[in-house]
């Protein structure tokens, strides 16, 4: 039998590896037993809130620390319909992240319950509940995935990921690492972190094979390829802007409550050095330390699995004019994006009119047809935005926050450190139960913009250091979906990402408290003399 063959599976076809032949994982007895109690365990808790619960934190609050658009509401609705509304918003928030964390019902499903609800019980208005679909984010991730189909049609991504392994890839440590490139350079593009994730997937699984981690076998270099691809591909995302669209969300947050934009080039100065250290630090307690890779399984298993590697791009042929045309796009976008403080063009509109060149009749390089776009993953992010939008309506995070912070004594005298500790401790371990990066964007970035307000610190000093947080999902299978994809591999336990994910959750908090003592203040995001 050859030996790339187990069991009638070759181990070295790419073909294997796509996403519809990835066997769906099944799911453990806690997970089964979450699905079950799942949706009856949310209604009862938004029947309890609704209509049981006393709240006396949502009766006596502060009309004068209202933001504008609340109190705005509080004016239209009178005193018993805004505490009604914010006694709904809230309890429409606890039953959608107990539906999202359970996955009782598919998130999608979740997302439309939650939209009608907030119509039906008049959190926000119909108009602008359905309007979160056409959401400036959700057209730039519908305008990346098309770039992304691109990517994939030709075959730049596949060509540029298999000549920089087999040009770079000498050691299977060296593979791994030469990942850490590839992934940020994807990111520049991709702004959907799933997208990448697939794209990148069958090209990792070949890589595994070959150092013997392959079938349900496991061992070290591919528990690394697996976890390192993963906290890779959510370290690159959080180095741009553009890296996915709850970034562009966060910074259109800030930008709101500044009155100024927050620009590419801004994002990338402060976000890429922390983001490349973080991924040189994981590279190091990924093979060094959690899951060290010896002598033994540093050497290829299959004979020739490399020279498979130099086929598959051999078979890719000479570059061609389309891809070299997809090189020119997204040249060009870049140059655009960078640029985006001089010339003034949003990000979104950037990536509209690449996609539109890209889909022209003969200048472009696809159809409409080829261009895969998971629109489910769309109707969740409408959930998403809609749950941001009642937030907002409400005012309820500002509410809970000043709530929360009289009952523990927080004042005028509270030190900036203070605040920063536990603001961006709360981001970075609510990834843990959390599934959307947009939701945690439109909960924790209005929160520290709220705080910031209210102990009369700028804005950018506690939101921006929040939002450069935001990816944080990598820990267990089910805090994102490229997380989910990467798991159902069957190539690392839950165990595994846990030990190396909560670490690198750790360490990245650890770092941005260091940052925001020096190298924040030098970029004047955290000012001098606050920390």
């Amino acid at each position: 039998m050859n030996s790339t063959t187990q069991n009638g599976f070759d181990v070295l076809d790419m073909k294997n590896y796509r996403l519809e032949k990835i066997p769906q994982k099944e799911k453990s007895n806690f997970e089964k037993k979450l699905m079950l109690w799942g949706t009856p365990i949310a209604i009862v808790a938004f029947v309890l809130i609704l209509f049981f619960f006393d709240l006396p934190f949502l009766e006596n609050f502060d009309v004068t620390k209202l933001s504008k658009s609340a109190a705005k509401n509080f004016e239209t609705l009178g005193l018993d319909k805004f505490i009604f509304s914010n006694k709904a918003m809230l309890a429409i928030f606890v039953a959608a992240i107990i539906l999202w964390i359970t996955e009782s019902i598919p998130n999608y499903l979740t997302s439309l319950i939650l939209i009608i609800t907030l119509v039906l019980t008049k959190v926000v208005p119909e108009e602008e509940a359905y309007a979160q679909l056409g959401h400036e984010v959700m057209w730039l991730n519908i305008m990346s995935f098309v770039l992304a189909s691109m990517l994939v049609a030709t075959g730049v991504a596949k060509r540029f990921a298999l000549w920089f392994i087999i040009k770079f890839g000498k050691s299977a440590s060296s593979v791994i690492l030469s990942f850490l490139v590839i992934n940020v350079v994807l990111s520049l593009f991709i702004s959907a972190t799933t997208a990448k994730a697939a794209i990148l997937l069958p090209v990792f699984m070949v890589v595994a094979a070959i150092y013997g981690a392959s079938n349900g076998h496991k061992n070290n270099v591919g528990r690394n390829i697996l976890l390192q691809n993963l906290f890779q591909n959510n370290m690159g995302a959080s180095s741009f802007l553009t890296g996915s669209g709850a970034n562009l969300l966060a910074a259109s947050l800030i930008a709101g409550a500044m009155g100024s934009d927050i620009y590419f080039s801004q994002w990338l100065v402060a976000a890429f050095p922390v983001a490349l250290a973080l991924m040189i630090i994981g590279w190091i307690i990924g093979t060094k330390f959690w899951f060290p890779i010896s002598k033994e399984e540093s050497k290829p298993i299959i004979p020739g699995g490399m020279d498979s590697l130099r086929k598959d791009l051999s078979d890719l042929g000479p570059i061609s004019f389309n891809e070299i045309k997809s090189i020119v796009i997204f040249a060009s976008i870049l140059l655009l994006w960078v640029t985006d403080k001089w010339h003034g063009i949003s990000p979104t509109a950037v990536a509209f009119i690449g996609a539109i060149v890209a889909l022209l009749p003969k200048i472009g390089i696809i159809k409409w047809n080829d261009v895969d776009i998971p629109w489910h993953l769309f109707l969740f992010s409408a959930g998403a935005y809609a749950l941001g939008a009642g937030l907002k309506a409400t005012d309820l995070p500002a509410i809970l926050v000043n709530a929360s912070f009289d009952a523990l004594g927080f004042d005028a005298s509270t030190p900036f450190s203070l605040l920063y500790i536990v603001l961006t401790g709360a981001m970075v371990f609510s990834a843990l139960f959390m599934q959307s990066k947009t939701m945690r964007a439109m909960i924790f970035i209005p929160i520290a913009i709220g705080i910031a307000t209210r102990f009369n610190y700028p804005i950018m000093s506690l939101a921006f250091p929040m939002a450069m947080l935001i990816e944080h999902v990598y820990t267990l299978p089910f805090n994102s979906k490229p997380a989910i994809l990467l798991y159902s591999t069957n190539q690392y336990s839950m165990s595994d990402g846990f030990k190396f994910g909560f670490t690198m959750q750790t360490i990245a908090w650890i770092l941005s408290i260091i940052m925001a003592m020096t190298y924040f203040k030098w970029l004047g995001i955290t000012p001098n003399g606050l920390f």
